[in-house]
């Protein structure tokens, strides 16, 4: 199983349908005795949140987002948690919404750690 994704802040490898989270977007996660739970925000989204536990290396999720357009959206979301080369974690994620149509896959990244690509 990967590392815990507490206190790790993913980003977007790429840009979304409008609406919905980009490569501005950086979900800041926690995790603790198999719960997860993140706040995320950026790009077109003004507030997010998602709530869900985690079994191995599947995440599953409900999210909720408010758009700076004060339109909201709701979804469902599975993440598989898998490690880059470089040891940062990467979240491949399958979404249906629920409060809308449509659904699809994106990939998140762990941002690097800023203090150690300064030294």
């Amino acid at each position: 199983m990967a590392r815990s994704l507490d206190g790790l802040v993913f980003v977007p490898v790429a840009d979304q349908a409008p609406g919905q989270v980009g490569r501005q977007t950086r979900f800041d996660y926690h995790e603790q005795d198999g719960r997860v739970w993140a706040e995320y925000c950026g790009g077109d989204v003004a507030r997010g949140h998602l709530v869900g536990t985690r079994a191995d290396d599947t995440v599953d999720f409900r999210y909720v987002q408010l758009r700076h357009d004060g339109s909201t959206a709701s979804g469902h979301c599975v993440p598989h948690v898998t490690e880059l080369p470089d040891g940062r974690l990467r979240l491949e994620e399958t979404w249906t919404w629920e409060s809308q149509e449509g659904s699809g896959t994106s990939v998140v990244e762990q941002q690097p750690d800023m203090r150690e690509s300064t030294r």
